[in-house]
């Protein structure tokens, strides 16, 4: 087996039989409200992290830190 083959079969070990097993558990359980409690608990995770990431733009935009020059592309 070559290099780069296992390193990518440590990678899918790694995710496969570790990281995802609690999520495979849930899986064949017959509980609807915790299955999709994992599935909730994402979503707000990533509400809150875009309400964060639009404070931080409000922030450099109050501050007039953002660079708004037209370098890189004329159509910018």
């Amino acid at each position: 087996m070559g290099f780069w083959t296992s390193i990518w079969k440590g990678i899918e070990t790694l995710f496969v039989d570790f990281l995802f097993a609690p999520l495979d558990a849930i899986r064949f359980m017959d509980n609807w409200w915790l299955q999709n409690t994992v599935n909730w608990m994402f979503v707000v995770i990533g509400f809150v992290a875009f309400g964060y990431w639009m404070k931080q733009l409000k922030i450099f935009e109050d501050n007039n830190e953002e660079d708004k020059s037209s370098t890189s592309h004329s159509f910018l």
